[in-house]
């Protein structure tokens, strides 16, 4: 309903975070490993890649996804834009909170 939209996008960042780590950690990976280590379907995890890379958050190598130049400069800024995020859900939790039942 109205929370739904809401909910995809965040299953979808959790998916883009979990191959960006593997990545990281794993590096150069390819699908079927990442599909391995993740438990992703391999569609699932090559439109994951796809953003990554979109982003330079990855690069392709002949071996498989090795981290992107931008992976430092997302880590330093993800606390802080996910602090924001935690603070609208603050809001958010307060004025539910608040309607009359």
């Amino acid at each position: 309903m109205l929370l739904e939209p809401i909910g995809n996008e965040l299953e979808l960042t959790e998916r883009h975070l979990l191959v960006l780590k593997k990545v990281i950690e794993e590096a150069p990976i390819g699908i079927l490993k990442l599909s391995e280590v993740t438990g992703m379907q391999n569609h699932k995890v090559r439109y994951s890649l796809r953003v990554l890379e979109q982003a330079n958050l990855i690069k392709p190598s002949a071996q498989g996804a090795v981290p992107g130049d931008a992976v430092p400069k997302f880590l330093e800024e993800f606390e802080s834009e996910f602090k924001k995020i935690n603070e609208k859900i603050s809001r958010i939790q307060e004025i539910e909170a608040s309607i009359p039942r």
